[in-house]
């Protein structure tokens, strides 16, 4: 099995990068699903963030309210890190759980967990490979306030809340550059995903890879 870390800066692309690789086979472990999991209603997570954070961060359904509790962390490094410190354990066990699932279907899988924070929290080394989804500032702005509808200053707020460009290119192995066309998209994805499956193929300890089991 191959293990891979897919990450990029919010609006590089990242989530379509991930569907394409779906499309050619990987097996995505996606980290911010998984997140919205562990703090559904009834979980001990979201008692955990409710109990940090106060039940102004529910809807009147008794939901996270993702916008409000967004507004309250990603302006404050210190609120940032304490949900961070709730959620990211919680995720970390169920994507490992998902690998080994993975890995029992298929030994010669290629696995590629899209974890936004991968850079921030220090995790590249557990991956055979890590791929990074790269997009410049302004084009990320403009994704962001244009094509999400974000207000101009709560997408700079969450873009200074990750790592910079020069840090997440730092851990890359292999980059995509996404600051053109969407239409320039799948024939890179195409390339990456045949240097992914040449890296499985040519790996002589196939089924094991170092950091098996964590996130």
């Amino acid at each position: 099995m191959l293990k891979v870390g897919l990450t990029g800066g919010i609006g590089a692309g990242k989530s379509e990068v991930s569907r394409l690789l779906a499309a050619h086979g990987a097996v995505i472990v996606d980290a911010d699903r998984i997140a919205r999991e562990v703090v559904e209603p009834g979980t001990p997570g979201l008692a955990a963030v409710v109990a940090e954070f106060g039940e102004e961060v529910l809807t009147p359904e008794g939901s996270l309210d993702r916008a409000r509790l967004g507004s309250l962390v990603f302006a404050d490094p210190d609120r940032l890190a304490a949900l961070n410190a709730l959620v990211h354990p919680a995720v970390g066990e169920r994507s490992a759980q998902l690998e080994r699932e993975a890995a029992e279907a298929d030994p010669q899988a290629i696995v590629v967990h899209d974890v936004p924070l991968l850079t921030e929290n220090g995790l590249a080394p557990l991956y055979d490979r890590v791929v990074v989804v790269d997009a410049s500032p302004e084009t990320q702005l403009d994704r962001l306030v244009r094509l999400r509808g974000m207000a101009e200053e709560e997408a700079r707020a969450r873009m200074a809340a990750q790592a910079g460009r020069e840090q997440r290119l730092a851990v890359a192995d292999i980059v995509i550059d996404n600051d053109g066309p969407l239409e320039g998209l799948a024939p890179r994805v195409r390339e990456v995903w045949e240097q992914l499956r040449e890296a499985g193929r040519r790996r002589p300890d196939a089924g094991s890879s170092p950091g098996s089991g964590s996130v």
